[in-house]
């Protein structure tokens, strides 16, 4: 989905910490099969061990120089243009519903920090690398991103990626957030592995999450411009969701790696599962439609 061009961004909700000195290169995998794997991959935290045999020796990819988000990125024009601002763009939007859509049950939402890196950097979950790929730490309740991996995956993919694919990255890792203010999180490491999984119903919840912010994200307004913070949805873009959704199912990733499908070993949920998941959020705006934790089936 594109931003409305008069929408005004608020650089004060995203730490750049690119250009500080701990930056070490985004690694991507030889060949560009395996590095569409690995990016994926590491985009949604798929077990690396998935990975093993499949991609080859990682290749030192320059960071990247950029002038930092709070000089550079000011408008939705802006968000449209640079990755980087589009990623703020999307925190601004995300930060904008949740508080008010969470009101409605009278939970308080407590904006969590995001941090934009490059290489490396240090988290209240321990120090993380562009390995991990976009992450949310509930300990310091921030979610990371390294840029690096968003261009990859424009890079390989072109403009089939689009940006509702990136854009709903950042709304999964916000999920995290919502999941953690409501209780929920912690219930992936009772439960960490299996198609039934505490770990997959975790996951599968925060892909919901993303799809319900994806309904109100062009009605949600910036409360600077009184504008919507993004444009009207086009089947397109619900595609590209849909297949980054699907690209990184645990089926798929093990079917990759491995050549067959081992279902106790899934952490995230299979590709079907993904998509089905984000949709229900996007088709029914409801909150109580995605609780994975008491669905039958998944």
């Amino acid at each position: 989905m594109s931003f409305n061009d008069g929408v005004e961004l608020d650089p004060s909700q995203v730490e750049d910490r690119r250009g500080g000195g701990m930056g070490r290169g985004t690694k991507i995998g030889g060949g560009i099969g395996g590095g569409i794997v690995l990016l994926l991959a590491a985009l949604f935290g798929i077990n690396p061990q998935l990975l093993e045999g499949l991609v080859g020796t990682g290749q030192e990819q320059p960071g990247q120089g950029q002038t930092t988000t709070a000089e550079a990125c000011k408008s939705g024009a802006d968000a449209d243009q640079r990755l980087d601002c589009r990623i703020k763009g999307t925190v601004n939007s995300l930060n904008a519903f949740w508080p008010a859509y969470l009101a409605d049950y009278k939970v308080k939402y407590p904006r969590p920090r995001t941090v934009l890196f490059e290489g490396a950097t240090p988290t209240g979950c321990g120090a993380a690398t562009s390995a991990v790929g976009p992450f949310y730490c509930p300990a310091d309740t921030t979610a990371y991103f390294d840029p690096g991996f968003f261009q990859e995956l424009v890079d390989r993919f072109g403009a089939s990626g689009g940006p509702l694919a990136q854009e709903y990255v950042v709304a999964h890792e916000f999920g995290h957030h919502v999941q953690n203010v409501l209780g929920d999180l912690d219930r992936a490491q009772q439960d960490p592995q299996g198609p039934e999984s505490g770990a997959v119903r975790v996951e599968l919840q925060a892909d919901c999450y993303a799809g319900l912010w994806t309904r109100y994200a062009t009605t949600q307004k910036d409360p600077k411009s009184g504008l919507p913070f993004l444009e009207p949805l086009t089947q397109k873009d619900l595609n590209d969701a849909l297949s980054a959704a699907s690209a990184v199912g645990d089926d798929r990733i093990q079917k990759a790696a491995t050549g067959r499908v081992s279902p106790e070993g899934w952490t995230h949920g299979s590709s079907a599962q993904r998509q089905k998941w984000f949709y229900q959020g996007y088709r029914t705006g409801d909150i109580n439609q995605c609780d994975t934790f008491s669905a039958a089936t998944l």
